[in-house]
């Protein structure tokens, strides 16, 4: 079963790059594009990790994720914020209000799903390694994949 990503965010195109990456590394994406929707498609879609803008027209990301640590049925969720707020201050906000990670934009790929697999719960980073171990082809000779 593949791991459930929500992914709030205003920007189309930032909404579209999130959702195709994490769906090419196998997780479900539900995109998000009004924050005003995303505490009820949070309960409705039950993620196990939430993506965050925190510039977003009508509510913040930062007011999200304090809103989602306060509802008894979101508060385990861990929230990864995406920002262009990029200054040492901005961070130490984000964490205070309860973001479980921080990355900055310009966002790299990698950085992204690094944060992303830290971020989700302890049982599927042990099933992935060993999915991947039981059907990994063996290696025949020296090194070398036939």
């Amino acid at each position: 079963m593949a791991k459930r990503v929500l992914v709030v965010e205003d920007n189309e195109l930032n909404l579209k790059l999130f959702c195709d990456l994490l769906r090419a590394h196998q997780f479900e994406a539900e995109p998000v594009r009004d924050g005003r929707e995303a505490v009820a498609r949070a309960r409705d879609f039950d993620p196990q990790l939430v993506v965050m803008d925190i510039q977003m027209p009508h509510v913040t990301g930062l007011e999200l994720i304090q809103h989602m640590k306060l509802d008894p049925r979101l508060r385990a969720i861990p929230i990864m914020a995406v920002t262009a707020y990029a200054g040492r201050e901005d961070e130490e906000r984000i964490r205070a209000a309860g973001a479980n990670a921080y990355v900055s934009k310009p966002i790299s790929l990698v950085r992204f799903m690094e944060e992303v697999r830290a971020l989700m719960p302890a049982e599927s980073a042990t099933q992935t390694p060993a999915a991947a171990t039981e059907e990994a082809p063996q290696p025949k000779g020296p090194g070398l994949l036939f």
